[in-house]
């Protein structure tokens, strides 16, 4: 499994109902694409939920890597950069990913965290499995996922959740204007 992600930010002036139109026009575009579990058309606006800029952002996870390289190579990666230019996409190798109890994605949260120079890999990598089962787990996830960018050695972890940013939501985040979730329901729960 391959997680992707990559933002761009937008001036503070920027009319974001431009960006909640394009969600809700584009997102199901996705709900069928063969080999994603699923994709976030994603939203932080300046003095919501902590964010100090806007930023409009799209989050994956793909079944197979192929799948990614298959949506770039078919050209739905064209569209975005004829709009915003091209972002740097930030892929992660999945570790675990599940299906929490859930039904309404409201908001993604995006945390990451380095990994120790002396830590013990796999005793780091199996916690971090365990501990993406227990989120998944928690009151309100609709999926949960952890990856690790092994060149620069950090954990990525992804909640998608019914809940609002408070106590326990734990990262970065992000409102979710739609979500295009063609094999979610196949993610181990």
């Amino acid at each position: 499994m391959l997680i992707a992600h990559y933002g761009h930010r937008l001036p503070a002036d920027y009319d974001l109902s431009i960006i909640r139109n394009r969600a809700a026009q584009r997102g199901a575009l996705w709900d069928d694409m063969p080999e994603l579990y699923f994709k976030g058309f994603l939203l932080r606006e300046r003095g919501q939920y902590g964010a100090i800029s806007n930023e409009y952002s799209s989050l994956y996870l793909w079944q197979r890597d192929q799948s990614f390289r298959d949506a770039l190579v078919g050209g739905r990666y064209k569209t975005v950069t004829d709009s915003f230019g091209r972002a740097a996409i930030e892929t992660r190798v999945a570790l675990d990913a599940r299906g929490g109890g859930g039904r309404v994605a409201r908001f993604a949260y995006k945390q990451e965290q380095d990994i120790a120079l002396d830590a013990d890999l796999t005793s780091v990598l199996a916690a971090e499995i365990e501990r993406n089962a227990a989120i998944a787990r928690q009151k309100g996830a609709v999926a949960a996922a952890v990856g690790i960018d092994a060149q620069n050695w950090r954990i990525t972890r992804i909640l998608l959740s019914e809940e609002e940013p408070g106590e326990g939501k734990a990262g970065v985040a992000y409102q979710v204007l739609y979500l295009a979730k063609p094999l979610l329901d196949t993610l181990p729960q």
